[in-house]
């Protein structure tokens, strides 16, 4: 995700890849040739080229191509780069200026460092996934969507572009920590926080929110629908909407705080009157009375959703085998990038020669890595 945003934002992007690929190409279901549909989500505007690290000549094929470059982001458990000869200090010898981004599960020192991690280890070992889940629900829930590696990778992106800043005003680059440990706490702020302060554990709550209500989803007559009233005089004007005027000033549900300690009884009461008519009937009349809410969407509705098209969020490339193939694309309204034809994903050690004829290799330096196996 850290260096497709930074291919997205014009960096020449150089990944290496281990023979036979990187596991993010195989993990399926959801097919596009040999490489997995996820894989295509997160490799647009990159070159790839195949370099065998475990032998010598690679490892020093690896050290030259990083001599050249701006920046260099790994995401191998701490200590293997350092043991390949490829880590910061040594780098760094030769490029001193060298921006070099670590992403590791829980970071580069301390008692975790070395222990292996992924999204939803992570997502546990934070606390997120008590979060997540419905209070009837024992069974732990997760977050689907890979939320903790997404954010990891914005959180790194964003610690290169502070350091090229600081470059541009006399710095000297550095060796850049991102955990996904950090990220996936971060995502917890306002939760924690009140944890630290009130030593109480949350407790999953489906839809809602843990500090105002409504703020949560209620089921209509054809589906549910997501309502936020908890501010201002919006509880009034959703008791009017739902004609249940009567409950506006009930002492029990007049502020936000006191609907959050007696939340079974307002859900119940709005739950009865939202059932009683479509989603599209309350979304027209809570939003003519100017009520926070939206249909709780399938991915077939974000598809087609006007605004996300308005935006250009999505974006395509097409395949010379599969044909148009259709991810999401930069996440800044202002970027024109998104309409724009990219780049497509990779296929394994596709720019092999092409990346090594640019950094100066000669045509017999090149065979003679493909002979040695060392490229591919």
């Amino acid at each position: 995700m850290c260096t497709m945003l930074l291919g997205d934002m014009g960096a020449e992007i150089i990944k290496v890849e281990p023979p036979g690929g990187e596991l993010g190409r195989k993990l399926g279901p959801g097919w596009i040739g040999e490489d997995c549909t996820a894989y295509y989500g997160f490799n647009r505007n990159k070159q790839s080229i195949v370099i065998d690290l475990k032998k010598e000549q690679g490892r020093d094929l690896a050290r030259q191509l990083c001599a050249n470059a701006q920046i260099v982001v790994e995401s191998l458990r701490p200590g293997v780069m350092d043991r390949l000869g490829l880590g910061y200090e040594r780098l760094a010898e030769t490029r001193r200026n060298l921006i070099y981004c670590s992403i590791s599960a829980y970071g580069q020192s301390g008692p975790f460092s070395e222990r292996p991690g992924v999204d939803g280890i992570l997502q546990a070992d934070t606390g997120l996934m008590s979060l997540i889940g419905h209070p009837d629900v024992q069974e732990p829930c997760k977050v689907q969507a890979p939320i903790v590696d997404v954010t990891t990778g914005y959180v790194a992106c964003m610690s290169i572009l502070a350091k090229l800043l600081d470059k541009t005003k006399g710095g000297v680059g550095g060796h850049i920590d991102i955990s996904l440990m950090n990220a996936a706490l971060v995502l917890q702020q306002t939760t924690l926080t009140n944890f630290f302060h009130q030593k109480s554990l949350p407790q999953p709550l489906g839809s809602a929110a843990p500090y105002s209500a409504p703020n949560e989803a209620f089921q209509t007559q054809d589906g549910w629908i997501m309502v936020a009233a908890y501010n201002g005089d919006r509880w009034s004007r959703l008791c009017d909407a739902l004609d249940i005027s009567e409950f506006a000033n009930d002492e029990r549900l007049v502020s936000s705080s006191s609907r959050v300690e007696n939340r079974q009884f307002m859900r119940q009461i709005l739950n009865e009157a939202f059932r009683k008519k479509k989603t599209t009937y309350w979304m027209d009349k809570l939003r003519s009375a100017d009520i926070l809410c939206a249909k709780v969407a399938q991915y077939s509705d974000v598809e087609l959703h006007p605004q996300a098209i308005h935006n250009s969020i999505f974006t395509s490339f097409d395949h010379p085998e599969f044909g148009p193939i259709k991810t999401v694309g930069f996440p800044v309204n202002s970027m024109s990038s998104n309409a724009q034809p990219h780049d497509m994903p990779p296929s394994c050690g596709q720019h092999s020669r092409e990346i090594l004829e640019k950094n100066g290799f000669s045509a017999e330096q090149i065979e003679t890595y493909y002979t040695a196996n060392i490229i591919k």
